[in-house]
């Protein structure tokens, strides 16, 4: 286990930041530059954020990744690491953020195995005061909440679980010394992203492997595969330029986006140019080949329906085929890069079980028991089910602003933001991933930079004029949710129930919570700063 770090005796900083991953190493790296005394805190052992606690089997970068899924700001970074594939699995990612922290030597600022419990604004002295579980209280004049989009492991409510007496996990909280399959018979609950990644390599690996489906996924082949000296060489000669391209890219990597409709081409010179993707692998079938698969029904089931033909294709049993064809349209749930997800459905020792057609009734002393009265006998059952996204980590943290009020009270029936970097009533705090921000549809650590740079320039604006607070002005956030959700509602997002809009969590209200807009949400990022921060109030 890594060493906490050393850290400074005195309970005062500037800024506290929660959270050690992409958002919360660089706003620390940016801070310190600035000279003001900061801190970052977070629960897990090491740096890395979300990937230190994603090291299920199989889990993978699976946005375009390789040299593109990194810090950007530093062509010393970017020239000083060598990425060996092009989708870096977590022990990848993890080894990278270790060199970044050593490089720019944070760890001296990062306290680790530390869970911030509490968190209050005092409204007499304009500070924010935090609670941790080792006794703790520091108080700092600005707090930073890079939590995480998806960070917060979602267990599902479902009787019995406290009967079962096998082994359980859960794939966004992965023991770090790992789990052996061997000779025992595994229950998978869940196929989304964690499930589709680590299904395949548990199936090689167990006896028996039972997946209890709720939602069959759309699923692109990663076609992961070891980069060449020659092509990180071209990165790093051309990082100025790519970088650019990737700031003007509606999702923040290196690929330029469909411009002609889908329905311009013949089926056949469409489905040429879906199977030339495919071979490729990665996104690009869905943002590269036509400008509307988004933004139009017709033309989104044109490639919806070549995924499906692909999936009947590789499942050689028709009926388990059957279930494994998703019917929303595609991209408007989290897209899926796997390797080898609907080939592991031919393997003898995998059983497929739709909720759907035949739900989940209990968990039992030794597995499942769905409602048929099937049971399904399981030595180890793992929680593929994902989290609470965008919002559940904020509202775990549940600080609070003006008033005592809680960030529970004032989310209770919709989650008010400006820029989705603020929240009305909650003073200098600063959320980045927040919703209403690009978030999980832009590439995070870039969306990250931009963000801590925002924050970075508003503090010290707010210093530089010996202000103490700034908050949003009343009302706007109104406006801001108008906007994130008129972008919305020139796609296809809204019509699929997803973990984009909370119907993942029973009881959570339903809410669009995303900016579509990519290089439009900083644009108007840069708007609002240029205009003395339009639409805030900063106060003494």
């Amino acid at each position: 286990m890594e060493a906490t770090a050393t850290q400074a005796s005195s309970s005062e900083l500037d800024v506290i930041v929660i959270g050690a991953g992409f958002g919360g190493m660089y706003a620390l790296h940016l801070l310190r530059e600035m000279g003001l005394k900061t801190r970052v805190y977070d629960a897990a052992d090491g740096v890395g954020g979300v990937w230190r606690w994603n090291g299920y089997p199989g889990a993978r970068v699976d946005f375009p990744g390789g040299p593109y899924y990194c810090y950007t700001f530093s062509e010393d970074l970017v020239k000083g690491w060598d990425w060996p594939e092009s989708q870096p699995d977590q022990k990848s990612v993890l080894a990278y953020m270790d060199y970044v922290a050593d490089q720019l030597d944070l760890r001296r600022d990062i306290q680790l195995d530390t869970w911030v419990t509490d968190a209050n604004f005092n409204e007499t002295t304009q500070r924010w005061i935090i609670e941790t579980d080792q006794g703790e209280s520091v108080s700092a004049q600005f707090i930073i909440c890079a939590v995480g989009t998806l960070s917060a492991a979602h267990k599902p409510d479902i009787p019995g679980f406290d009967d079962f007496t096998g082994e359980v996990y859960h794939t966004g909280r992965w023991p770090s010394s790992g789990v052996d399959f061997s000779g025992k018979r595994v229950g998978v609950i869940g196929t989304g992203s964690s499930g589709v990644q680590s299904i395949p390599v548990i199936a090689r690996e167990a006896d028996q492997l039972t997946v209890f489906q709720r939602t069959p996924q759309y699923t692109i082949p990663a076609r992961n595969h070891l980069l060449d000296e020659e092509f990180l060489k071209h990165t790093k000669e051309n990082w100025p330029e790519i970088r650019d391209q990737m700031v003007a890219s509606p999702f923040g990597a290196p690929i330029a986006a469909g411009e002609r409709s889908a329905l311009e081409d013949s089926e056949a010179e469409r489905n040429e140019l879906y199977e030339s993707l495919w071979q490729k692998g990665g996104f690009a079938i869905a943002f590269n080949s036509y400008g509307d698969i988004l933004t139009n029904k017709d033309a989104n089931y044109t490639l919806a329906e070549f995924v499906r033909s692909k999936i009947r294709a590789t499942v050689k049993d028709p009926a388990t085929a059957e279930k494994l064809l998703p019917d929303y349209y595609i991209g408007t749930k989290r897209l899926i890069l796997d390797t080898g997800y609907h080939e592991t459905y031919n393997r003898d020792n995998v059983t497929l079980v739709s909720l759907k057609e035949d739900p989940i009734e209990k968990i039992t002393a030794s597995g499942i028991r769905t409602a048929s009265g099937s049971e399904y006998p399981l030595d180890m059952l793992i929680l593929a089910t994902g989290y609470d996204a965008v919002t559940g980590a904020m509202q775990r943290l549940n600080p609070k602003g003006r008033n005592g009020v809680s960030l529970n009270e004032a989310w209770a029936s919709r989650y008010n933001t400006y820029l989705g970097m603020t929240i009305p009533q909650f003073p200098n705090l600063f959320m980045i991933h927040g919703p209403e921000t690009p978030s999980v549809l832009y590439n995070m650590p870039l969306g990250a930079e931009l963000e801590a740079e925002w924050i970075r320039d508003c503090i010290d604006h707010l210093r530089k004029a010996g202000l103490g607070t700034i908050e949003p002005a009343a009302g706007v956030e109104k406006a801001w949710g108008d906007e994130v959700l008129e972008i919305a509602n020139e796609t296809l997002f809204p019509h699929t129930d997803s973990w984009y809009t909370g119907a993942n969590i029973p009881g959570k209200h339903r809410q669009f919570a995303v900016h579509l807009g990519g290089p439009l949400f900083f644009q108007r990022l840069t708007e609002v700063a240029d205009k003395g921060y339009e639409g805030f109030v900063l106060q003494n």
